[in-house]
Formats: structure tokens, sequence, C-alpha cells
């Protein structure tokens, strides 16, 4: 099994001013690998952040336990997440696939993505991974920036990718 990283990154940020329906805004973001006892919280993430495509309980269990995924969670404190992230690799391959990144509404733009997007680079290093690939939707504008910004280029598009048929594009970041 890869070495376990309790704890990726700790940043300090600066974030908006808290609205009612808001929590708390964080004073440090944390990233760490999930742990199983993280599956409940990951799961209604999961509800919360996507109106389809989602991940079931069951590939999260799946993917806690496996070597060849990794899941990050971004939280404010160990009752808080924010964002999570799913990575894959697989063997004898040096391109890591980042398959879900995914931020709670009420804390999108406080860099929660921009945090979990760096982890998974990190990660995807140690694991010896050159490049690191995505797909997004073509109608979400906001992660298309947030991935432009981070140094993601687009490599190509997939036609009636979603459940919904609207299509992905397809990015990679070199990890040189």
């Amino acid at each position: 099994m890869p070495t376990t990283l309790p704890l990726l990154h700790d940043y300090a940020r600066r974030v908006v001013p808290e609205s009612a329906d808001m929590p708390p805004a964080p004073a440090s973001l944390r990233v760490r690998r999930a742990a199983s006892s993280d599956l409940d919280d990951l799961v209604a993430l999961e509800q919360r952040s996507f109106s389809s495509d989602r991940l079931s309980r069951a590939q999260y269990r799946r993917h806690l336990d496996s070597d060849s995924a990794l899941v990050l969670v971004a939280s404010a404190n160990h009752h808080l997440f924010l964002g999570s992230a799913v990575l894959f690799f697989r063997k004898r391959s040096a391109v890591a696939r980042l398959y879900s990144l995914a931020a709670r509404p009420e804390a999108r733009g406080q860099g929660v993505g921009a945090a979990l997007l760096e982890a998974a680079a990190m990660a995807a290093r140690r694991r010896g991974s050159r490049a690191l690939r995505l797909e997004v939707r073509t109608d979400n504008a906001a992660a298309i920036v947030l991935y432009e910004r981070h140094g993601f280029r687009r490599i190509g598009r997939y036609a009636r990718y979603y459940q919904d048929g609207t299509d992905a594009w397809r990015y990679e970041k070199a990890l040189g």
C-alpha cells in the first residue's frame, strides 16, 4: 500500500465574509487522505455537489480501500468537509487521473478547489506520475477557469460524455 499522507497541506486562507447560510469561514484549510470513517461525509458532499454523475457509497468504499485510488478531503476542521478529490493511478502508467473534484456549494470561491488541485498534483508526483489528466463539462465555466489557472491545458473533447449528454473537455497538466 502507498505511503499514507495524513495531512497533505495546511493552508492559511483569506476568505470571503460569512453569510447567514454559509458555515464559518475556515482560518486554515487542511487537505488530507480520506479515511473509512469519512465515508458518510463523502457521500453527503457528493449529493450536495452534483446533480448527476455522482459517486455511490459503494464506489467510495472501494476507492478508500484501493491501492490504485486516492481520496482526499479538504476541511476547516475534522467535522466540516468543504471538498474532496478522487485520483486514480494505473499500473505502468505515468499519468494520474483526477476523477472527481467536489466543493460544497457554499464554500466555492474560497480556495478549496485550488487546495485540492495542489494536493492532488503533489500526491501524483509522489506516486511517480508525470502528468495529471481530468475531464470537465464543457458548460462548467468556473471549473474550466480553475483548471486553466492551475496549469492544465485542453487536450481533447469527448462527445456526450456525461449522463445528460453534455460533452466534456479533457485537460492535462505536466507534473515536471
